[in-house]
């Protein structure tokens, strides 16, 4: 005869051989969700197509210049955004092992020279290290007293209004003091795109 003892024992039973394969699935879930986790928030992208996906994106160029104990500073700069209309900011990304950079930060202010598709050169020339980047080039000064690049298609004289540490760049924000188009409105605006120099005008290098 079964007994409310028996029937008690059996619900135990069958509890207690349930409970192990219930734990188990969920335990077993928990680790391939966690493995999931650490293998996406592990997983490096590699520099190299970084850099090749960011070259899909087109932009003009820019050499940013001051001037510090009379000596003019410059470097070019792809990187290069508008911030806020009120009060005018623009903002530039520079690497932190920059040794350019650092004068500029003392001088506290800067010229952004936004290149025409005449200035390849120019751009070039800005982009080396250790050498001469002022050799053979015109230059005015702006209005807080830092380097004009005479061709450029437009200027923006700004002060340093911020600067963020940003990975292995720096993300320096300055406040846009005087600006003024270049004479020659025929000029167009130098591009790059996919590690080429490019103009509106043509899809092709220049």
């Amino acid at each position: 005869m079964r007994t409310v003892r028996d029937d008690h024992a059996r619900a135990k039973d069958g509890r207690l051989a349930i409970w192990p394969d219930c734990f188990s699935l969920a335990l077993s879930s928990y680790i391939q969700y966690f493995n999931c986790i650490m293998s996406l928030s592990t997983t490096a992208i590699e520099p190299l197509r970084f850099r090749e996906a960011l070259g899909h994106y087109a932009s003009g160029i820019t050499v940013i210049t001051s001037h510090f104990e009379g000596e003019p500073i410059g470097f070019t700069c792809q990187s290069f955004h508008s911030v806020s209309m009120d009060p005018p900011l623009v903002s530039f990304n520079v690497m932190t092992r920059s040794t350019s950079y650092p004068k500029i930060r003392q001088a506290g202010r800067f010229v952004v020279n936004i290149l025409s598709d005449e200035q390849v050169a120019i751009s070039r020339q800005f982009a080396q290290r250790g050498a001469d980047k002022w050799r053979n080039v015109q230059w005015q000064a702006s209005p807080l007293g830092s380097p004009i690049l005479a061709g450029s298609l437009h200027w923006l004289d700004c002060e340093m209004y911020a600067e963020y540490a940003a990975g292995d760049h720096l993300i320096v924000i300055g406040e846009v003091k005087a600006l003024k188009l270049q004479e020659g409105a025929c000029l167009q605006p130098l591009l790059y795109f996919k590690g080429q120099y490019r103009n509106i005008a043509t899809p092709y290098a220049v």
